[in-house]
Order: C-alpha cells, then structure tokens, then sequence
C-alpha cells in the first residue's frame, strides 16, 4: 500500500459517485436521480458505455443513504453532503466491501484495506480515512525497512566465523580460530 494511497482511495471514491450522478442527473433533469431513474439508466444499452455500472451500483444499492430527507431523490445537495462525509471522515469498513464487489476498485488493494481496517482504524470510529490510511502504510514501509535491516545486518555479522574486525589476525573467540587454533603455531 503506497503512501498516497488513502488520498486516492477517497478522491476517486468521490470523484466516481460525483460524475456518475452527474451524468444520471443529466439524463434526468426534470425527475432527478430516483431509484427507479438508477435502475432504468443501468438497464439501458445506450449508458453502457458513458455510465459507470460500478459507481450506479453503488448508488442504487446505497440510495437510503444518500436520500437522507426521504423525498425519493438524491439532490445535488445531498450527493455534496455525502461527498463532503467522505473527505473528512473517511470510508466504512462496509462501503469499501460493497465498492470491492461492485468492481470499482482493485480486489487486491481494497482487499489490504478491509484485512488491515481495525489496525488502520486508529481512532476506533468505523471508518478510515485518507490519513490513517496513509499512516498506516507509512508506518508498514518503516517497518519493513526495519526488518530487511536486520536481515542484513544478521545475515552479514560473520564476526563469530571471521572474529571482530579489531582483531589484526584471527580471534581466539571464531569459528576459525577455534578450528585451526594449532594451524599458525
């Protein structure tokens, strides 16, 4: 998970649902986007290539949660709202699974999200955000930088098979010395 991950993540989750509403608005202009209007717009070949099925997916199977005043349209101010939401308090652990099965997002990169979402989650509210997010791959490249120098610290200490590199000749305390202490005498 890059650094830049997060911003990502939510730029183009709120730049998906903002276009894809857009557009539905567009078609829509007299009714508004309603459910029936999603669906119909999904159904029709003539989107196929302009709507974004993942992000409409998303809308329909969400639409209580954008509809917030119950009128059976999603008003521009709502989708603003919604998207305003995102940006500061980030995405649910559900929204991400939904985006994943939806195919609006790589499998693999939502996937290290949701499998890591409680670490990422530091403020233990149900969602992340594009900064925990980045915190937390930040904190994940640290430490693996960390390890790899370990590994190579350990695995090029060879002091207990050469001695110390103070020693001039071979130390009493090596592999070596111990091995062939009577070689030099």
């Amino acid at each position: 998970m890059g650094s830049s991950l997060g911003n990502s993540l939510i730029s183009s989750l709120n730049s998906g649902l903002s276009s894809t509403y857009s557009y539905l608005a567009s078609l829509y202009p007299k009714d508004g986007v309603t459910l029936n209007n999603i669906t119909a717009a999904r159904n029709d070949q003539t989107n196929y290539l302009t709507l974004n099925q993942s992000f409409a997916s998303y809308l329909q199977n969400n639409f209580k949660t954008f509809d917030k005043d119950g009128d059976g349209k999603i008003s521009a101010d709502e989708m603003n709202k919604f998207s305003q939401t995102l940006t500061t308090a980030g995405v649910s652990k559900n929204e991400l699974t939904q985006l994943a099965s939806s195919g609006a997002y790589s499998q693999s990169t939502v996937a290290k999200i949701l499998e890591n979402f409680d670490d990422i989650d530091t403020n233990h509210d149900g969602r992340v955000t594009a900064g925990e997010i980045a915190a937390y791959s930040s904190g994940c490249a640290k430490q693996e930088k960390i390890d790899e120098y370990n590994y190579r610290k350990a695995t090029s200490d060879m002091s207990v098979f050469y001695g110390s590199e103070s020693d001039n000749d071979v130390s009493e305390y090596s592999i070596l010395s111990y091995r062939y202490k009577n070689f030099n005498k």
